[in-house]
């Protein structure tokens, strides 16, 4: 009796002392992920904030690896190959490093992601996949808290920027989209096709302004397999255009109106009706007789 009750005793002590307050982080953590085309990009890092103090050239000593950030390394993970700066960087997941300088910055991705903070007593150059020189901005937007976020984002490229303080550097990031697509496509259509299928190939060459022949030829596949829909019509329509054929242009954007407005996509309605104006005057810009203006 006297043993069991030494025992639980014991362990409610040394069960206190062991226990540990959880602490907000000074600089807490974030992550951000963003899709490219068909690739994702995901960063996982922490936000310190600036708290009245000079970072670059002194809290950040120049010359001087940095974590990018705050406690443990940050880390990018990639879902396929991309290039940055024209530089191949395979897919997986890199920590990120810096090292910064008044005038230009090396990017670093490391394959070592095991470092605690900026690895400087453990971190081996060796480990390094690759390197790229940037140049840092000054903004005139004051960032109190490191900020990661992407921008100018299209279906083959983006850029990455960090901003802190008032510095801001833009590390841009291609993709290599058009081969995926290419392959789904040319394996979808060897397939059993759809009108869908027909229809998503056409446009896609008809976003990249590629193809448009065979963009052309697909859409008549979905009308013809998937009958007249408002927004096979429409796409038509802005190939028809590109391929400067603006009478089919109009032809195409008015059935895509009437099937639009049919079922209330006031949007489509509007869309069309702006191009119908837009193609029937290049129509009469076009025509022997007319001035051009």
């Amino acid at each position: 009796m006297a043993r069991g009750l030494l025992l639980i005793v014991a362990v409610l002590i040394f069960g206190e002392l062991s226990a540990q307050i959880n602490h907000p982080k000074a600089s807490p953590y974030a992550s951000i992920s963003q899709d490219v085309g068909l690739t994702n990009i995901h960063v996982e890092y922490s936000r310190p904030a600036v708290r009245g103090r000079k970072i670059f050239g002194e809290l950040v000593p120049y010359g001087r690896i940095w974590r990018v950030g705050a406690n443990e390394s940050t880390k990018i993970t990639l879902s396929s190959n991309v290039m940055v700066n024209d530089s191949v960087l395979e897919k997986g997941t890199y920590a990120l490093y810096a090292f910064p300088e008044a005038n230009n910055w090396e990017v670093v991705f490391h394959k070592n992601i095991t470092h605690w903070g900026d690895g400087r007593d453990n971190y081996n150059s060796a480990e390094d996949v690759l390197r790229v020189q940037v140049k840092p901005n000054s903004s005139k937007e004051f960032q109190e808290n490191f900020l990661i976020s992407f921008d100018s984002i299209d279906h083959n490229s983006l850029q990455m920027t960090w901003h802190w303080a008032h510095t801001q550097i833009r590390i841009p990031i291609q993709v290599d989209t058009h081969s995926f697509m290419q392959g789904q496509i040319e394996s979808e259509l060897k397939a059993n096709p759809s009108a869908q299928t027909y229809y998503e190939a056409a446009r896609y060459y008809q976003e990249q302004g590629i193809r448009y022949k065979e963009a052309l030829e697909y859409l008549d596949k979905a009308i013809e397999i998937g009958g007249d829909t408002y927004y096979f019509n429409r796409v038509k329509s802005l190939v028809e255009a590109a391929m400067e054929d603006y009478g089919s242009a109009i032809s195409s954007a008015q059935k895509s109106l009437e099937l639009a407005n049919l079922q209330g996509k006031d949007e489509f309605v509007r869309m069309n009706e702006k191009n119908i104006a837009k193609w029937k005057a290049r129509l009469i810009k076009n025509q022997p007789n007319s001035k051009n203006r």
